[in-house]
């Protein structure tokens, strides 16, 4: 779930003829396919709002309009690693707000490079796979490298034990369904029964994976929250009093991974009610100032 927002997927098993007798196409329907086949098209085109020549780089992300027009920090903390992440290399960019199914590469976030007439080939979309390497050409700073061996064992703690919390908090929690709603639901439909359908299909993917990931067969919200804040203590330990986590000079891609969801847990935008997973993190205090530290640099007024 690279975008952090789940999709409903998934696979059936095979059914007899007869179980399934009820989806059965009607016959004259049958005989309009075979006449008129489905077609499959190609990937979706870019977002009709990307302009065209491009100036300045442009960042695809979930973001409400407004807060795009500020250029503040993305909700998804997918998307806010990687807006963190360039922001940190020094690369000049903008941010609009979009989602996975505007998404030429199927997820956010996705960039568009400056571009100009004379230049088509900068129109290909960038995922974020690949950001990593745009930054190292088109940024003014050189974002340091964490040492893969150390790096592994830590991005496991964000990949499973924080997400796996992040995911119950926002997408299962009842208590904060007005919070998912307002970010993932109410700005893409009106309808009540969209709305609706919308809302319980984040639910079901979001705890498929939670239960894939733990292996289990029931979601445990207690050992969810005793696993991220044992993730969050590992986290507090490496950092101790540096700067910067693995006591690099700068910020890293990792510091940038730990903000995007510190942040937007302790973020006064965000309307949390349960806040179990604010409470933990505000509990290491040198990863509540690092977060502030990521947030002057990169969002400051000297930003």
């Amino acid at each position: 779930m690279s975008s952090e927002v789940p999709n409903a997927t998934g696979s059936r098993s095979p059914t007899s003829s007869r179980a399934l007798g009820w989806l059965a196409i009607p016959a004259p329907l049958a005989r309009l396919f075979k006449k008129f086949p489905l077609l499959t098209y190609p990937p979706n085109e870019l977002p009709a709002r990307s302009p065209s020549p491009r100036d300045v780089a442009t960042l695809y992300v979930f973001i409400s309009d407004q807060d795009a027009l500020k250029g503040l920090p993305s909700f998804n903390p997918s998307c806010l690693k990687w807006q963190t992440f360039l922001k940190l290399a020094g690369v000049e960019f903008r941010v609009v707000p979009s989602s996975n199914h505007a998404s030429p590469t199927g997820a956010l976030p996705f960039l568009l490079p400056a571009s100009s007439p004379s230049n088509s080939a900068a129109h290909a979309p960038i995922p974020s796979s690949k950001l990593e390497e745009y930054a190292a050409g088109n940024g003014t700073s050189k974002v340091p490298d964490v040492p893969s061996l150390k790096l592994e064992a830590y991005e496991s703690l964000l990949d499973y034990r924080i997400r796996n919390a992040w995911l119950h908090s926002l997408y299962l929690s009842r208590p904060n369904s007005a919070l998912l709603s307002h970010l993932y639901v109410t700005p893409f439909s009106r309808s009540q029964i969209v709305r609706a359908t919308i809302l319980y299909k984040l639910r079901d993917a979001a705890e498929a994976e939670i239960l894939r990931s733990m292996g289990t067969r029931v979601v445990d919200p207690r050992a969810l929250y005793k696993g991220a804040k044992e993730a969050f203590e590992a986290l507090s330990i490496v950092l101790g009093s540096e700067d910067w986590f693995f006591g690099s000079p700068e910020p890293s891609l990792f510091d940038a991974t730990v903000f995007a969801y510190t942040h937007l847990l302790l973020h006064d935008g965000l309307a949390w009610e349960d806040q179990r997973l604010t409470d933990i993190v505000k509990e290491f205090p040198n990863l509540v100032e690092h977060g502030d530290r990521i947030w002057q640099r990169c969002w400051g007024p000297n930003s």
